[in-house]
């Protein structure tokens, strides 16, 4: 089913805040394979003026992608989620995220198109504190594989 074109434009609400724990930027780091001591040691952190230890510039996937299931759960958008692959992730930063940070997300559609029988989703998402600093954007491509022919 080809998905929704009014839905270029539709935002939606920012869901529950997420707060940015010590060890989740620690265990991602280390997930990652990335042992910068800014990512580890809040002392490290210290020394470069941040309150805490600061989460690689990958960590905001985590709070955008479940943010983004309001979209892809969207019955009246059309996704067949069974067939979704992430096709693109880019990051635009105003500062870094740091433990401690609270965060919500308010997520929008940016782009819907369709090429060789696959659908194509591009999704934003305006990552900002809980007072309302903007923190970082995210943009996401989703691709709902075509049908296999029988």
């Amino acid at each position: 089913m080809a998905l929704n074109p009014e839905f270029v434009g539709r935002a939606y609400p920012p869901g529950p805040a997420y707060l940015v724990g010590r060890e989740k930027v620690r265990e991602f780091a280390t997930a990652i394979g990335d042992d910068n001591p800014v990512f580890h040691d809040p002392a490290a952190a210290a020394a470069l003026g941040y309150t805490d230890v600061v989460a690689p510039p990958t960590f905001a996937v985590m709070i955008a992608m479940k943010a983004s299931g309001v979209v892809v759960q969207d019955p009246e958008l059309g996704l067949d989620y069974t067939r979704v692959v992430h096709g693109e992730q880019r990051f635009e930063y105003a500062r870094p995220i740091v433990a401690g940070d609270e965060l919500v997300v308010s997520v929008s559609i940016e782009a819907i198109r369709s090429m060789a029988g696959n659908d194509m989703v591009t999704t934003r998402g305006d990552v900002s504190t809980v007072a309302g600093e903007h923190v970082v954007t995210t943009t996401s491509l989703l691709v709902s594989r075509a049908p296999e022919a029988e």
